[in-house]
């Protein structure tokens, strides 16, 4: 598995040789810095620890910065790919030169925060009439029985807080690799606000 931390900068449209317009999501991957290494012989797995953004020491707490040692910079960002199947060392710098030919990618990100909300808006529930007086209109409706088992089921749709999830979404044809502005264009929607944080690996389903 290879991949890279990258910023969402937002979504825009590009036009192909026949002018068929296509919806793309414009990632910035700044340069990654290969934090820390993961073997099997010392941590049971193999693993790399990839660090992107520079913060300042006064920023981070010391534990956080114990994990920056000798001539590497902190980090704003950490993710830990297992399986990395890129040759690299502790203070390699990776860039979008290890998306060379890869064609699907798989991208993960936090989706955005709705706050607590209704089962309509949470679930697509259809809620009942909206005559005047039918007194049902956006309400769950029955979560229960009044008879045996006499409670209500584990993962029932209910209210409750919507988005702040970790969402992946798979199989993202790449559009366009612009390595001088340090950009990904892919076709289609990630999830994140503006700025959020995302995970780029190689698809795992696709072939390249």
């Amino acid at each position: 598995m290879i991949g890279l931390i990258g910023k969402k900068v937002g979504m825009t449209q590009v036009f192909d040789e026949k002018g068929i317009l296509t919806p793309v999501t414009v990632i910035r991957v700044e340069p990654n810095t290969v934090v820390a290494e993961r073997t099997k012989e010392k941590c049971g797995y193999s693993a790399v620890v990839l660090g992107a953004e520079d913060v300042r020491e006064n920023r981070i707490s010391k534990p956080y910065l114990g994990q920056f040692k000798g001539d590497i910079a902190p980090k704003r960002y950490l993710v830990e790919i297992a399986d990395f199947d890129h040759e690299c060392v502790r203070g390699d710098v990776l860039s979008l030169d290890v998306f060379e030919g890869c064609r699907y990618v798989d991208v993960r990100g936090k989706s955005k925060g709705k706050g607590f909300q209704g089962v309509v808006k949470r679930y697509g529930f259809g809620g009942g009439r909206a005559t005047h007086g039918s007194k049902f209109h956006r309400a769950p409706g029955s979560t229960g029985q009044n008879t045996y088992p006499g409670h209500v089921f584990k993962n029932t749709k209910m209210p409750g807080r919507m988005g702040g999830e970790r969402v992946t979404i798979q199989n993202l044809e790449i559009v366009r690799i612009d390595k001088e502005k340090q950009v990904l264009l892919v076709k289609g929607a990630v999830p994140g606000s503006k700025d959020g944080m995302v995970v780029v690996t190689y698809s795992r389903k696709k072939e390249m």
